[in-house]
């Protein structure tokens, strides 16, 4: 049995599309523009009310964040991953005592084999 591609019913969706939008057009102007615009409506609707994965989340900080003599004491502002460096994590920290200095230490995650 061949195996189904996305591309291919992506297509055949767009075609659809296609032919449904052409005989409503040739129906009518107004019946085409307000088809277009409803059309248009729910798809911004559904783009803006789906749910996103957090698959592409930074991971929450955790007790392993690095020390280092620097960063010890400041307060956690974030974590992001390094691109194109995998296993690698960016920590963003603040010292207490310089409100506008950000301290940035970048490390190996804990379960990173090295």
């Amino acid at each position: 049995m061949e195996e189904r591609s996305a591309l291919g019913g992506a297509v055949v969706v767009v075609l659809l599309l296609a032919v449904f939008f052409g005989v409503l057009f040739a129906w009518s102007d107004a019946a085409g523009i307000l088809g277009t615009v409803i059309a248009c409506t729910v798809a911004v609707w559904w783009s803006v009310t789906r749910r996103v994965s957090d698959s592409s989340a930074p991971p929450p900080p955790g007790e392993d964040r690095p020390s280092c003599r620097e960063c010890a004491g400041h307060e956690l502002i974030g974590v992001a991953p390094l691109e194109g460096q995998k296993g690698m994590l960016i920590y963003k920290t603040a010292p207490p005592d310089r409100p506008n200095h950000t301290h940035v230490h970048i490390a190996r995650t804990a379960d990173q084999d090295t």
